[in-house]
């Protein structure tokens, strides 16, 4: 009796002493070592929760890194920031960091007086209504951003013909102008997404 109890006692010890390590497998016997969740499939996806972007600036704490797709921006959102700050980023939807906007007109009649024009309403209603497309194109471009989800920058400009006043979050640009416009004269406006 005492060989059995010193042999379960080593059992035991030896059970206890043991690191234990395991990841889950779903349609998978054999889960990567370095995942904790890994997944097998050839005609599936996984899916994360969606929520609108009110919804998901909802959430209580969400810990930092936490993913969710935003229906409203159409992309998979993470919070880069913290549980009590949190900062949330897309992840999807655009394969490049910045783009030009545009052609447009910019009105140099008036002389002196601040003027605005809305940069982001421009290239929204451009988007809207493409003047052509190709063979089975959509009739308008997808819109995945908002005016806040950009930053503005004028990269060229004839600081003789036109200044600067500012640029809002939301893409409205005060200018002044300082000369009327030649033929040659234009402006470089570069949108960068955050």
């Amino acid at each position: 009796m005492k060989n059995i109890y010193k042999t379960l006692s080593t059992l035991c010890m030896l059970f206890l002493s043991l690191s234990v390590f395991s990841q889950i497998g779903v349609y998978n016997e054999a889960p990567d070592a370095s995942s904790t969740l890994d997944i097998k499939s050839t005609d599936r996806g996984v899916m994360i929760p969606r929520l609108t972007t009110t919804q998901k600036q909802a959430i209580s704490a969400p810990a930092h890194s936490l993913l969710v797709y935003d229906t409203d921006q159409n992309c998979i959102s993470q919070n880069v920031g913290t549980e009590t700050v949190p900062e949330w980023k897309c992840l999807t939807g655009f394969g490049h960091y910045f783009f030009y906007m545009p052609s447009i007109n910019i009105p140099t009649v008036t002389k002196g007086v601040a003027t605005t024009i809305d940069l982001f309403d421009i290239y929204q209603s451009q988007y809207a209504s493409p003047a052509s497309a190709s063979l089975g194109a959509p009739a308008s471009i997808p819109k995945y951003l908002a005016a806040t989800d950009l930053y503005y920058y004028i990269t060229y400009h004839d600081p003789t013909l036109i200044r600067i006043n500012s640029i809002s979050n939301g893409g409205v640009m005060n200018y002044t102008v300082l000369r009327k416009a030649n033929y040659d004269s234009y402006m470089n406006i570069v949108f960068v997404v955050k």
